[in-house]
C-alpha cells in the first residue's frame, strides 16, 4: 500500500473537487428528544461517526421553518430553523462541532418556491406595495360558458394543474409542485435580491455552500403559451401529458446560477481563511444542458457540481456492462475541462435505495463504482450500510405528498417514504434512531440484523468495505490519476486509474446475476499482476490475493478493487 499513500505535494486540488458529500435526511438521521423525528442535536451527536467514516462534507436536506407539507421543501421562513429540528443555537453548535471535526456543512436551498404561509406570499396576495409581483400571478381565462379556467395547460410535477385560484386576490398563482408551494417570480429584481440576502445570511453563519433544489424550474415563459402534448399519456392532469419547453430549462435559469456563482466567489474571496464556498445544483435535464451549468459557451462558470443522476435515471438492475460504461463516458465527454470536477450520485431521498434498485448483493460493487471514479461522490445516508427500501409501509403510515395525492390504490407506485425510513444505528428499539413509541416513518423491520453496530463488529460488512474505499480515496492516484474504462464482456466492465510512479488501481465489476470468467490481459496491456485491495462482503477473495488477469472469475454482482503491480 506504500505506493498508494497520499502525497501532500501532489494534492493541489480544491476541497470540493474530490470529496464525498454525505447527504443527511434530518428527519430520519437521529432523534435526540424522543419525539420520533430526527433533529439537529441528533445530527451533532453523530458527527463523530461521519468523521470516523472519513466523511469531510455533508449536505442537509431542508432544515428551515416549514409547515411540512412537503417535508421542508415548502419554506415559510428562510432565516429560521424548523422548531421540531431545533433552534438557531442548535444549528450553531452543529456548525461548531463540524468545524472542529473537519466536516463542512452544505445546506439545501429551495429557491423555486416558498410556502404559501411565507410572509412574502401573504403580502403578495394582499397586493402590498413592493410585493405585488413576488410570485407568478395571472388572470383567469374565461371559457365559452363564461366560467373561469386556468390560463393554460401547465401541470404540477405532483399531478394536476400548476395553477391555483386565490379567492381574495381574484387571480391564479403558479405552483409547479404542491399548491402550498407557490412559485417565486425571478423576473422581479426584488426577489433576486431577497434570495441573495438569504444566501449571504447562511454563509455568514458558517456554511460551506448550498445544494440548490429544482433549479431548472425557476423560470417560465411570460407569454404563458400552452405546452405541446408529449403523446406519453392521455391524462391531461399528468405531468407527462406535455413537453415542458416553456416551464423548464429556460436560458434565464443558467444566468441565475451564474449570478449565484459570482455571489459565492465574491464571498470566498472576501473570506480567504474559509473554504471555497460551493454550489451543487439539482436538475433532471439533458446532458448538454447540464454541461452548460458547469460553464456556458462563453466560458462563464455556474454550478460547481451540476448533479449527475445517470446512475439513478439511466441504469438499473437489468443494465449490462455497456450501459454502465456508456453512462460514465458520456458525462466525462460532455463536462468541460480545466478546474471542473465530475460527480456521481448513486442515491438520494427521492429514489429507491441502491440495495433495492440493483439488489442487496450489488451494494459493495456499486459503492466501489461510486468511490473509485474520478471526482466527487455523493452518498445518501444509509447507503454505506446497504440499507433497503421498506416497501411495506401501510397507507395509514404513508406521509409523502405525491403518494397521498394518488390515493390508497396507487400510493405504493409513487411513494418516496420507503427510502426515507430512519437510519439503522443498532438493534435496539427503532434501530437506535429514537426512543419514541412511534417514529415519523416506521423503521425497516430488518434493523435487528442490518445496522451500523453489527457491521462495525462483523469481520466483513458493507460499512467496512465503504470505509476502506474512503481510505483509498485519500491516495494521490485517486485524486489525480488518469482514467480509462471499457466493457470487458457484456456483463463485466473495468476501469483503471494511473498516475506517475504509483501502482495503477483497477476496479472490476460484474453486473450480472451469474458467475463470469473474463480475460483482462488486453485491457491492462501489460504483464503485471493484480493484487486485491478491496473485496466485497461475499467475495471469495481477500485483500492481498494475487489474481490471474487472463482468467479472472467473478461471482454474481461482484466488484473488486485491485492494484496493478
Amino acid at each position: 500500500m506504500s505506493s498508494l499513500v497520499k502525497s501532500e505535494s501532489e494534492d493541489f486540488i480544491d476541497w470540493w473537487q474530490h470529496t464525498v458529500f454525505y447527504q443527511i435526511y434530518p428527519r430520519s438521521f437521529k432523534d435526540s428528544n424522543g419525539d420520533g423525528i430526527g433533529d439537529l442535536p441528533g445530527i451533532t451527536s453523530k458527527l463523530q461517526y461521519l468523521a470516523e467514516t472519513g466523511i469531510t462534507a455533508t449536505w442537509l436536506s431542508p432544515i428551515f421553518q416549514s409547515p411540512m407539507v412537503d417535508f421542508g421543501y415548502d419554506i415559510s421562513d428562510y432565516r429560521k430553523i424548523q422548531p421540531e429540528y431545533g433552534s438557531m443555537e442548535d444549528f450553531q453548535q452543529l456548525i461548531d462541532k463540524a468545524y472542529e471535526l473537519g466536516i463542512k456543512i452544505v445546506l439545501d436551498f429551495v429557491p423555486n418556491h416558498s410556502s404559501d404561509e411565507h410572509e412574502w406570499f401573504k403580502k403578495s396576495a394582499a397586493k402590498e406595495p413592493g410585493y405585488e409581483d413576488y410570485y407568478v400571478w395571472v388572470d383567469p381565462k374565461i371559457d365559452e360558458k363564461g366560467e373561469r379556467q386556468p390560463p393554460n395547460n401547465w401541470q404540477s410535477v405532483f399531478y394536476g394543474s400548476a395553477w391555483e385560484w386565490h379567492e381574495s386576490r381574484q387571480q391564479y398563482y403558479l405552483h409547479q409542485f404542491t399548491k402550498e408551494q407557490p412559485d417565486l417570480n425571478y423576473r422581479n429584481p426584488a426577489v433576486v435580491q431577497a434570495m441573495d440576502d438569504v444566501i449571504l445570511f447562511w454563509l455568514n453563519k458558517g456554511v460551506a455552500g448550498f445544494r440548490i433544489d429544482a433549479v431548472n424550474h425557476m423560470f417560465e415563459v411570460e407569454s404563458l403559451e400552452d405546452e405541446p402534448l408529449s403523446g406519453k399519456t392521455t391524462d391531461p392532469l399528468s405531468y407527462d401529458y406535455t413537453r415542458h419547453i416553456y416551464t423548464k430549462d429556460l436560458p434565464e435559469v443558467l444566468a441565475m446560477v451564474q449570478h449565484w456563482r459570482q455571489l459565492l466567489d465574491d464571498f470566498s474571496s472576501k473570506h480567504p481563511k474559509g473554504p471555497t464556498r460551493i454550489m451543487m445544483t439539482e436538475a433532471y435535464a439533458g446532458l448538454t444542458t447540464l454541461a452548460d451549468y458547469y460553464e456556458d459557451r462563453q466560458g462563464v462558470r455556474g454550478s460547481h457540481l451540476p448533479f449527475n443522476f445517470h446512475f439513478i435515471t439511466d441504469v438499473n438492475g437489468d443494465s449490462d456492462a455497456r450501459d454502465f460504461v456508456y453512462n460514465v463516458e458520456k458525462w466525462l465527454i460532455y463536462m468541460p475541462r480545466g478546474g471542473h470536477a465530475a460527480n456521481w450520485v448513486m442515491g438520494n431521498h427521492d429514489n429507491p435505495r441502491v440495495a433495492s434498485r440493483f439488489g442487496p448483493t450489488a451494494v459493495d460493487a456499486m459503492n466501489m463504482l461510486l468511490m473509485t471514479l474520478p471526482g466527487v461522490a455523493v452518498t445518501y445516508n444509509g447507503e454505506e450500510l446497504g440499507m433497503q427500501d421498506y416497501r411495506d409501509i401501510s397507507w395509514e403510515d404513508t406521509v409523502d405528498p405525491p403518494a397521498r395525492y394518488v390515493g390508497e390504490k396507487l400510493f405504493k407506485d409513487v411513494s418516496r417514504d420507503p427510502e426515507r425510513t430512519p437510519f439503522q444505528w443498532n438493534n435496539t428499539s427503532n434501530g437506535g434512531f429514537s426512543e419514541a413509541a412511534k417514529t415519523w416513518l416506521p423503521v425497516h423491520p430488518n434493523y435487528k440484523k442490518l445496522n451500523l453496530a453489527a457491521q462495525k463488529l462483523a469481520a466483513k460488512s458493507h460499512y467496512k468495505v465503504y470505509t476502506s474505499l474512503m481510505e483509498l480515496r485519500k491516495a494521490a492516484i485517486m485524486r489525480r490519476g488518469r482514467f480509462i474504462i471499457e466493457p470487458i464482456s457484456r456483463w463485466v466492465f473495468a476501469f483503471k486509474r494511473s498516475y506517475t510512479n504509483f501502482d495503477s488501481i483497477v476496479t472490476i465489476i460484474n453486473v450480472s446475476d451469474k458467475q463470469q470468467l473474463v480475460n483482462l490481459s488486453e485491457f491492462l496491456n501489460q504483464p503485471k499482476k493484480l493484487v486485491v485491495e478491496i473485496a466485497g462482503v461475499e467475495s471469495a477473495y481477500e485483500k492481498g490475493h494475487s489474481l490471474a488477469a487472463s482468467a479472472l472469475s467473478l461471482a454474481p454482482h461482484e466488484g473488486l478493487v485491485c492494484r496493478l503491480v
